[in-house]
């Protein structure tokens, strides 16, 4: 007899504005793009932050010009599901790093945002099973969830408050992580599988460079998607991870 996975609880979707951080353009686009395009449609806000620019994720673009080209793709794939503003904080790609470097520019972020939720990606050290997952989405996610808690703190990073004028911001009530193998939550993306679709498809100098030559968007997206909608009862879902940033939580 196969196990099947428990059922996803549904999200709580009592927020006005997110705040995505993830390691590179196309990050969200594998996996949370459909939900974006729910919550933007509902009227919530959802700014997009890449801490790198995917500037080598392409072996025969020089990086350069990758990071022209990506960052383009991006605010394509990000204006596809509703979101108007996407910042690239400049980190390097492929080399990051957990630190207090990572934590200060991503707790930047969150000051300047100042969201209710934060939305970034798996950092388990897999997929599930034996896939193992890439070194930047563990950094990212490892110092996503410290700078958050380092936002609501006036004495951490203090030249923010102190000179750059960037107020403490401690109303992050929880991260969310999409992707994950640990996931327990989910939303109904159903009427939004389509966009999520479109936004993966701007990435198409990312996944030629890739040399996917006959690779699907819709196909690939779709597979997960059903996985999840069958925890949740409906056509398509996309599964997350939730980490409560609350005290007592």
């Amino acid at each position: 007899m196969v196990d099947r996975p428990p059922p996803l609880t549904p999200l709580d979707e009592t927020w006005e504005r997110a705040l995505c951080v993830v390691a590179h353009p196309d990050d969200l686009e594998f996996g949370a793009a459909a939900a974006v395009a729910r919550w933007t449609g509902q009227g919530k806000t959802v700014v997009y932050c890449m801490v790198t620019s995917g500037e080598a994720g392409i072996d025969g673009l020089d990086p350069e010009e990758c990071r022209r080209v990506r960052e383009d793709e991006e605010r394509r794939s990000a204006a596809a599901v509703g979101v108007d503003t996407v910042e690239f904080l400049g980190q390097p790609d492929g080399v990051l790093a957990y630190g207090v470097g990572l934590r200060e520019v991503i707790a930047a972020a969150v000051r300047r945002h100042r969201p209710e939720v934060v939305i970034t990606g798996n950092f388990r050290d897999t997929w599930g099973g034996r896939t193992f997952n890439q070194a930047d989405h563990i950094a990212t996610g490892r110092a996503v969830i410290d700078a958050v808690r380092d936002a609501g703190n006036r004495w951490i990073f203090r030249d923010q408050v102190e000179s750059g004028g960037l107020a403490p911001w401690g109303g992050v009530r929880a991260v969310w992580a999409f992707g994950s193998p640990e996931a327990e939550h989910g939303v109904d993306t159903t009427d939004t599988f389509d966009a999520g679709v479109a936004s993966l498809e701007a990435h198409r100098a990312y996944i030629d460079g890739l040399g996917w030559e006959h690779f699907d968007p819709r196909e690939f997206l779709e597979g997960f998607a059903r996985q999840s909608g069958q925890r949740m009862g409906v056509a398509f879902a996309a599964a997350f991870e939730v980490f409560p940033m609350g005290w007592g939580d």
